[in-house]
């Protein structure tokens, strides 16, 4: 066990100095895939692994760090979240994937070693899990505890919810920390700067939390102090207060005894005294009681008299209620009722105008047809007339024919005109005919667009029936529509009033913020640069948004203040850092109108 001891010892100061070597590189924000974290985390394991006790049960022996990392529950408050978000983490089943998960937790925390020491200070509680000869359990343990301090210049940021931490395969990968003489002898050069800053951070991390210890212990002395002061006055005023009682309890008993037998006289007399006010005070009760019952009956017939009234009272009430709710409705009935007569009268008044102007129409159509009827009985006259005279020209020609042989000559002419007469009055015929025919088509033509008027009539009355149900509706919309443009504009003038007023506070602000800036950026000249402590701040100090697991704590390498990620994004290069180091937008603008006023 000694030389397990020793061995984990060395190959843990391997992996937290290879860690923090690494993490330059990579500008010290790492990945839980990073291979030297993954041995970092490894290593640590089997060192609390080491010297562990097996908890026997019924089922299967039980071997877990679980146990002794849930204790930094009780012994520091801050870890309560970590310690409930890794006990409710849904994918993990197992204490050993709860403890990595804690682990995980508490370095992204930057805690681990406080968390750490606070068990290692306390080891009669570790005696329940670890063997006498545990790595835990000596001196090395605090050592490592102490070497963990390091590891809060790393930022982490690791992914927990999606990884299997129940089936991790703990080995250690000794080709990590095995060094290539060819290769150490070139970059040693360019890791000497590296180095020299990692332990420049660490030494400060350690000043800070001895400064921090002494400030602590400093108040604590001066606290007991004042304590040991207060309760040696407490002790001489309890003495001399002691002493005056005893006085006064002497005195006290010398007047209690002359009492005694004062009281003693007294209460003979009293006793003679109370049994004539006892004879006197059973016959005053015998009249009292039986005032009291005649009263009581008096009380009672009154208070059922008032509960009659009091019904009365609420029927009443209720019946006037009533009323006004039914003389509310009607009024509401009756101005509804005259909303929708004045509607009525207006769509009667439509509908008139409407038949007028249809009458005036079939009246000027069936003036036409009779006009064209008219005129149809002359061409009908006309025609029977050109059919007794086609008549008259038959008989005629039968009268030429039978005088054929005599005026042959003549009747040539006469037939040549006769022929050409009977072709024209046929022409005038047929023309009469087509005539006939037109017009019984646009009186048919007529009648049929009559009757469209008619339908078109009663659709245009139901058209303007809806349309005036919809002018009503789109009203009520106006006037709603009015009332919101109203709150709008009101709503505008407000904003546009808050809006002048937010822009003056804003300029108000940016110039005493600026004027403030410049203060405190002298104070810090001449007071020197002050590294806030993780536990002092709980919020950003620019956004002032709480930290939590995902909004990690940044701190600035220029000012000292802790921030968030959004709030100190930038980098630039300072005096004592060759490269460029995380820096907050408040100092990131200081430095750069610092650097443009120079140049």
């Amino acid at each position: 066990m000694a030389v397990e001891r020793s061995n984990l010892f060395s190959m843990m100061k391997l992996s937290i100095k290879g860690l923090i070597q690494s993490s330059l590189s990579l500008g010290r924000t790492l990945d839980s895939d990073y291979p030297p974290l993954q041995q970092f985390f490894v290593v640590l394991e089997q060192c609390l692994k080491h010297g562990l006790k097996v908890k026997k049960s019924f089922i299967n022996q039980n071997k877990s760090i679980w146990g002794p990392l849930e204790l930094v529950q009780k012994l520091c408050p801050d870890s309560t979240d970590i310690t409930t978000s890794a006990r409710d983490l849904p994918g993990i089943k197992t204490g050993l994937g709860r403890a990595r998960a804690w682990l995980h937790l508490a370095l992204m925390q930057k805690k681990l070693s406080d968390y750490l020491k606070a068990l290692l200070d306390h080891k009669y509680l570790l005696v329940e899990f670890y063997d006498p000869g545990a790595l835990m359990m000596g001196e090395e343990g605090t050592v490592i505890g102490g070497m963990l301090v390091g590891l809060n210049v790393i930022d982490a940021n690791l992914c927990i919810k999606g990884e299997d931490l129940d089936s991790q395969v703990g080995v250690i990968d000794f080709s990590l920390y095995l060094k290539d003489p060819m290769t150490t002898e070139t970059t040693k050069d360019d890791t000497k700067m590296t180095a020299i800053l990692d332990q420049k951070h660490y030494i400060e991390e350690l000043n800070r939390h001895l400064s921090c210890s002494v400030s602590d212990l400093q108040a604590k002395m001066d606290s007991i102090e004042k304590t040991n002061g207060k309760l040696i006055e407490e002790l001489t005023a309890a003495t001399d207060r002691i002493n005056s009682l005893r006085e006064e309890q002497e005195t006290l008993r010398h007047e209690n005894e002359t009492i005694v037998q004062s009281n003693q006289k007294k209460e003979e007399v009293t006793l003679e005294d109370s049994a004539v006010e006892l004879e006197t005070y059973r016959q005053t009760r015998q009249g009292l009681d039986e005032m009291y019952s005649v009263v009581w009956k008096q009380y009672q017939e009154e208070k059922r008299i008032r509960q009659e009234l009091e019904r009365e009272l609420e029927l009443q009430i209720g019946l006037k209620q009533e009323m006004e709710m039914a003389m509310r409705l009607l009024e509401k009935d009756t101005h509804e009722k005259q909303d929708t007569l004045q509607a009525l009268r207006q769509q009667l008044d439509q509908v008139k105008t409407l038949n007028l102007q249809m009458f005036h129409k079939t009246q000027d159509c069936e003036r036409e047809a009779q006009r064209k009827q008219e005129e149809e009985g002359q061409l009908e006259e006309k025609i029977n007339q050109m059919k007794t005279t086609i008549k008259e020209m038959e008989q005629r020609c039968v009268l030429q024919n039978s005088e054929r042989d005599r005026r042959q000559s003549d009747q040539m002419d006469m037939r040549t005109e006769l022929e050409g007469r009977v072709d024209s009055l046929q022409k005038q015929l047929s023309d009469l005919d087509t005539l006939r025919l037109g017009l019984e088509s646009d009186l048919c033509s007529e009648k049929e667009q009559r009757q469209a008027i008619q339908r078109a009539l009663q659709r245009e009355q139901d058209n303007s029936t809806e349309l005036r149900t919809q002018l009503q509706q789109i009203q009520g919309l106006h006037t709603e529509l009015q009332d919101v443009r109203q709150e709008k504009q009101q709503l505008q003038q407000t904003c546009q009033e808050q809006e002048t007023a937010l822009q003056e506070m804003g300029l108000h602000l940016s110039q005493s913020k600026l004027k403030m800036e410049d203060f405190k950026e002298v104070n810090k000249a001449l007071k020197g640069q002050a590294w806030l402590k993780d536990d002092e701040a709980t919020q950003c100090k620019q956004c002032q948004k709480e930290f939590s697991i995902a909004r990690r704590k940044h701190h600035c390498r220029n000012c000292g203040d802790i921030y968030c990620n959004s709030c100190s994004t930038n980098e630039l290069a300072l005096p004592s850092y060759p490269r460029p180091v995380r820096v907050c937008d408040i100092c990131h603008s200081l430095l750069l109108q610092r650097s443009i006023s120079s140049s």
